[in-house]
């Protein structure tokens, strides 16, 4: 568990979460082809404002649960930063791949 208060990251969605009714931004944080965990993942909304934190698992995955719109993740890690922007319209598993330089 991270100090931020983030629930844990792991790359499975957890049972009670249905894909089919949610939109759920998935994805991993790598470096130089890598997965890295301990990344500070942030979620952006359309107007840059920040909405929510969650931190890379050792694997590098990361999940929001989030509101149908267009999205920025930004990731910030000691090898570098990098973000990706996603378009989430409705309900399903949106993949999102951040490489960090």
């Amino acid at each position: 568990m991270s100090s931020c208060g983030a629930p844990e990251q792991t790359a499975a969605l957890p049972a009670n979460v249905d894909p089919g009714k949610e939109i759920v931004l998935d994805g991993t944080v790598t470096s130089a082809g890598t997965p890295v965990g301990g990344a500070f993942v942030r979620l952006l909304d359309a107007s840059g404002e920040f909405t929510a934190e969650v931190v890379s698992s050792p694997d590098g995955v990361f999940r929001f649960y989030a509101a149908p719109g267009s999205w920025t993740v930004r990731a910030l890690h000691r090898d570098g930063n990098g973000e990706a922007t996603v378009s989430a319209d409705g309900p399903g598993v949106h993949p999102v791949a951040i490489a960090v330089a």
